[in-house]
């Protein structure tokens, strides 16, 4: 028996399928999404805190592997899991980098986003996954998001062009990113290829950011069944006149701080600014 309703939205999605379920998970959370292609489940949740009035958004963003993913318990004399694993950090920082920018400026509320593997497939990335059901999750919760955005593997093998290419294809390809993108906008890309031209690079990642599109209309519907109402946020904004008399009392003496050619003598006068 589901305690909750249950809101999925799936589709093909160059031969796996594709689909983004909530409503009866993690129903505590700010908001929560699963995330399933192939085999391969990922639980992302979301949580807003309080506001810390500080100048700075306090976001965490934590990608986690457990080990009963692949069918698997530690053993040994250590039965709980370790801290995470270079993967599992590398991933966490690229979940990050796109979603970062798009949450409202000024706004300084905790948020925390952590991302579960629950299924592995051997075939099916789990990153990529991961990074769709960040922008899903925070895209039905309360907090205020200029998204969706989504991402996917965009690899070449054999001269074309494939999309989430299995595991094992992609030591034959010799052009490799990941690409995360807004509607409008690529917003990151990471990955590497073999002396591939600028036009080729270009042709994959327009091609990556094509397809992004069919992604974020599944997350547009999910918010349309589940969305929760965004809290109001009022960016503070600081008095044209402070600004002015800042800039009046540092600007030249900051501008001839930073053309100080050596970098310990610079760091001083930066901060005798300050």
């Amino acid at each position: 028996m589901l305690l909750g309703t249950k809101h999925v939205v799936e589709k093909e999605f160059h031969g796996q399928t594709l689909s983004f379920e909530s409503g009866y998970v993690a129903k505590q959370a700010s908001g929560s999404v699963l995330v399933r292609s192939g085999e391969s489940v990922v639980l992302v949740t979301c949580v807003l805190g309080e506001e810390k009035g500080g100048d700075f958004l306090p976001l965490t963003i934590d990608y986690v592997e457990k080990t009963y993913a692949a069918g698997k318990i530690p053993g040994g004399f250590f039965k709980r899991e370790g801290r995470l694993s270079e993967k599992e950090t590398l991933t966490s920082r690229f979940i990050d980098r796109p979603c970062r920018p798009m949450f409202k400026k000024g706004f300084t509320s905790e948020i925390q986003v952590v991302a579960t593997v629950l299924s592995a497939d051997p075939e099916v990335d789990t990153d990529v996954l991961a990074l769709c059901g960040a922008s899903a999750a925070i895209s039905i919760s309360p907090i205020p998001f200029d998204g969706p955005l989504a991402g996917v593997r965009v690899a070449r093998n054999k001269g074309q062009l494939v999309i989430n290419p299995a595991v094992s294809q992609q030591d034959d390809c010799d052009l490799n990113f990941i690409v995360a993108g807004t509607r409008d906008a690529i917003v990151m890309v990471e990955g590497g290829a073999a002396e591939a031209s600028e036009a080729e690079v270009l042709e994959a990642l327009f091609y990556a950011h094509q397809e992004i599109q069919s992604i974020i209309a599944m997350q547009d519907e999910l918010v349309q069944k589940c969305g929760k109402a965004k809290v109001e946020f009022t960016p503070r904004e600081i008095p044209g006149e402070i600004v002015s008399q800042i800039e009046q009392a540092t600007s030249q003496k900051l501008q001839s701080a930073i053309t100080v050619s050596d970098k310990l003598e610079r760091k001083v006068a930066i901060k005798a600014v300050r």
